[in-house]
């Protein structure tokens, strides 16, 4: 398993293709080769590219030993980006999985990325820092994005894109120098900006609504009229119907025109904050349940808000647990019921962390107050995620099942939908004490968007959805499916809930898979891979691109494929699990059953039968009586199920598998 990167170069690609070491210094790169080779692993944004891909896009007509070609310049460039790295250790910065290259620099490292997190995150900030933020940011241009490839075909769509987000940055840096009264101060960069790119109507109406509050309406509507007349004879248009309101607003003297005026999103969170700033004390309780109530809608909002929602919650939890507050560190934990779906926990020890937190507290909490005992017995069911003992359950493992039953117990009887959802929320992840269980997660999930619907409660009909996704695709029924992420998505997009899309497009890899071919299907979850970039969820994306690409080559018997599997993959948490199939699949059979003898179980969670499966077909493969049973006692309860899955990857029938441990038995026990 490959360790976690911590950049030591740092890639300028906003103009000349550059990296940089700790130093600051440019480190020689060879070659245009090199940089190009470099440029096009950057340009992936930490994906994995095909070596044929990268054959396809260095030349026009590939010489006879381009892919040998290609391997060159990665082996070079692993020498000039890990100086340091001793030998015969796998790279850390550009790794080899499966056929092609990624390159992982941390999201800082590379000056695009930075500038697109720059510009997500100055709409979100106030107009001073917005406007500072931007500024530092379009500071970064050294001239076009990819400037040493401004013909390459690979290139051109990001450096139109990096070009339109460059020129949305300048308005929007401009909008927030005029809202911050400094219009004057404006008019010059903005008049530039329309000369070099005239058909860019915003930035017409910004160089008017500058010239007019810096007292120069007659300027204001000559600058108008340029617009017009520039429109008309390059494009053949006439302005659109903003620029044509903007002009009779301009006449009429419209009020929202005056340079006093603001945004009135702007200034009503302005005002709030102020406000509550100046009534609530900085060190009162009241602000660490504000914290909370923040952070749970915070992580919602995106892969940087989620990471930023578990890092700040934890602090509350932990500042009102040391004041010893128990009533105070229950509603901090509980506010905070933002819905999960995947199984496997982002961040084990803090999440181990709160548990222990919220069962001290559970102890310390009166015994009447029944609504904050539910949310942390929830709190404790969904934040034990995939904690149920594999083989020998104890009372501390089997707590965090009692746990979801007592939330919802409670939940029922103080007929609460929002405490009902969130307790169906911790029975959900609490539901794999064995395979074969779809059919109680079905009841779970149509129960959860029934109480969400009727209460308004968007994120938890979402999940609902979700829910349905997974347990639809354990019957192989796709139409069913379809429908309730086409719901999930259409939520998404009213209540604005981007990370929903992650799990969506992983569902229709999916759905890809089971009708598609195998290039195709590997095309889907390369694609869908890309929405774990930035999601926030390093529970979810450690390992699961490989695991779904195996799980695409098992189904159809693609042994070759499996053994050119490179050897340097990060498979993440499920390593030990995939270790005997690769085995083998490369015919080292010794090593394969070596490897079972002393095999886990796996994480009783969404990829628990999927996981099984795996070790059954290598254990059938080299005739590991003890783990075949092993494996036929786990997954026997799912035989019922068409498919082996999760709604993220497909493995294929569970009867399959078992079919096989029982022929392999029959023929060990003849032989």
């Amino acid at each position: 398993m490959n360790a976690h990167y911590i950049g030591l170069m740092r890639f300028q690609v906003l103009g000349p293709v550059i990296a940089h070491d700790d130093r600051g210094e440019p480190v020689a790169l060879r070659g245009p080769r090199y940089r190009e080779v470099l440029a096009r692993l950057i340009l992936a944004h930490r994906r994995v590219v095909p070596v044929g891909r990268l054959v396809e896009d260095l030349w026009d007509d590939p010489p006879t030993n381009a892919v040998g070609a290609v391997r060159t310049f990665v082996a070079g460039l692993r020498r000039t980006l890990e100086p340091d790295r001793p030998p015969r250790t796998p790279p850390r910065l550009l790794v080899t999985e499966g056929l092609g290259y990624a390159l992982r620099p941390e999201p800082a490292d590379v000056d695009a990325w930075r500038f697109d997190d720059a510009l997500r995150a100055a709409a979100t900030l106030s107009l001073e820092k917005s406007f500072s933020l931007l500024t530092d940011a379009l500071s970064w241009w050294q001239g076009p994005a990819y400037a040493d490839f401004a013909d390459a075909e690979w290139a051109r769509a990001e450096r139109a894109r990096l070009t339109e987000q460059r020129l949305l940055a300048v308005e929007r840096r401009a909008a927030a120098q005029v809202a911050l009264g400094a219009a004057a101060a404006a008019v010059p960069d903005l008049d530039s900006h329309v000369a070099e790119h005239p058909w860019r109507e915003d930035a017409w109406g910004l160089l008017a609504t500058a010239l007019y509050r810096s007292g120069r309406q007659a300027d204001a509507l000559a600058v108008l009229a340029r617009a017009r007349r520039m429109l008309a004879e390059d494009l053949g248009i006439d302005p659109g119907p903003a620029l044509r309101r903007l002009e009779d607003d301009l006449l009429r003297q419209a009020e929202y025109l005056d340079p006093v005026a603001a945004d009135p999103t702007v200034r009503v969170w302005e005002q709030a904050r102020a406000a509550y700033d100046s009534a609530v004390p900085p060190r009162t309780r009241t602000r660490l349940e504000s914290t909370a109530g923040l952070m749970r809608d915070l992580a919602v909002t995106g892969g940087g808000g989620l990471a930023a929602a578990r890092a700040h919650r934890i602090s509350a939890v932990a500042a009102a647990d040391d004041l010893g507050d128990a009533e105070l560190t229950a509603r901090v934990i509980g506010i905070y019921d933002v819905p999960a779906i995947w199984t496997r926990s982002d961040d084990p020890a803090q999440d181990r962390r709160l548990v222990d937190i919220a069962e001290k507290t559970l102890l310390r909490l009166p015994v009447h107050d029944d609504a904050d005992r539910a949310r942390l017995l929830a709190t404790i069911a969904v934040e034990s995620r995939g904690a149920l003992p594999v083989d020998d359950p104890t009372e501390a493992g089997l707590r965090p099942l009692r746990a979801a039953r007592q939330a919802e117990e409670i939940a029922r009887r103080l007929r609460d939908p929002a405490l009902l959802a969130f307790a169906l929320n911790g029975v959900f992840m609490q539901s794999f004490q064995r395979a074969g269980l779809a059919h109680r997660r079905e009841a779970v999930g149509a129960e959860i968007i029934a109480v969400a619907a009727n209460s308004k409660l968007a994120t938890y009909e979402v999940l609902g959805h979700l829910i349905l996704i997974q347990t639809r695709c354990a019957s192989a029924d796709y139409r069913g499916a379809d429908q309730h992420a086409d719901a999930a998505d259409a939520l998404a997009r009213r209540y604005e809930l981007p990370l929903v899309e992650v799990f969506t497009t992983w569902y229709r890899a999916l759905r890809t898979s089971a009708t598609a071919d195998l290039a195709a299907a590997e095309a889907a979850y390369v694609a869908a891979a890309a929405s774990l970039t930035g999601a926030g969820m390093p529970g979810l994306e450690r390992g699961l691109l490989p695991l779904a690409q195996l799980s695409l080559a098992l189904r159809q018997h693609e042994t070759a494929r499996i053994a050119a599997i490179d050897p340097e993959t990060d498979w993440g948490p499920y390593r030990c699990w995939v270790e005997p199939v690769l085995l083998v699949a490369r015919g080292e059979l010794d090593g394969a059953r070596e490897s079972l003898r002393t095999i886990a179980s796996p994480p009783r969670d969404l990829l628990f039968e999927a996981l099984w499966a795996m070790v059954a077909s290598a254990a059938t493969a080299v005739g590991d009586r003890e783990t075949m049973r092993r494996a036929r006692t786990q997954l026997a309860p799912a035989a019922a199920e068409t498919t082996a899955q999760s709604g993220l990857l497909n493995v294929g029938p569970v009867r399959a598998y078992l079919d096989e441990i029982d022929a392999a038995l029959r023929r060990s026990s003849v032989g």
